[in-house]
């Protein structure tokens, strides 16, 4: 009876832990430094859920991406690198060669400019792997002006980005260093 109890004890205690990383909330920042929404990154087996809500958005459709560095640095955002792409695939959900680890569906914003969105980052995970999101010092998300045609290269001629917000590994750390240069692309272009 006590191992059932000791079994059922460490369990418990695992479930604990797992919930800590298996979901994670970011703030969402426009280039001025002002927040506007927060998005929730939650691990499902698929990959990892994507719920956001955002404001100060023109209406229509936007791009919006997952990108390498968990560091936003408006008011362009460059300091977030490019796309998410451990994979080293094309960009866009609708390229035979692609997509990127980080390349998510557009999102709408209605007329009074607000995003609340659920996207799913397929087969990516909050968890330790190769497909993590929180891998070195984290990633971020990036919304783009415009739309993401979901097939130019490198990054769906969706704009400038306009709202990022940081997902850190370790949230508390001060992570500013990027892992690759932006300026360097894929194929010599500029990524939006």
């Amino acid at each position: 009876m006590r191992l059932i109890y000791a079994i059922l004890f460490v369990l418990l205690l695992s479930a604990c832990q797992t919930n800590e990383t298996s979901v994670r909330e970011i703030d969402m920042y426009n280039g001025s430094g002002d927040m506007v929404g927060t998005a929730t990154f939650s691990e499902h087996p698929e990959g990892v859920q994507v719920t956001m809500k955002v404001e100060g958005l023109s209406p229509g459709f936007h791009g919006i991406q997952l990108h390498e560095n968990p560091t936003c640095e408006g008011p362009n955002f460059r300091s977030a690198g490019n796309h998410f792409n451990p994979e080293g695939k094309k960009h866009g959900l609708m390229n035979p060669d692609g997509p990127h680890l980080g390349d998510l569906p557009n999102v709408e914003a209605d007329s009074s400019g607000m995003a609340d969105n659920e996207l799913m980052l397929a087969d990516a995970t909050l968890l330790e792997g190769k497909k993590s999101i929180l891998k070195e010092d984290g990633t971020s998300l990036i919304i783009h002006e415009g739309k993401d045609d979901g097939v130019t290269q490198p990054g769906g001629d969706a704009g400038p980005r306009i709202i990022c917000g940081e997902l850190k590994t370790n949230p508390e750390e001060d992570n500013t260093e990027s892992s690759t240069d932006p300026t360097e692309q894929n194929e010599g272009e500029e990524e939006e």
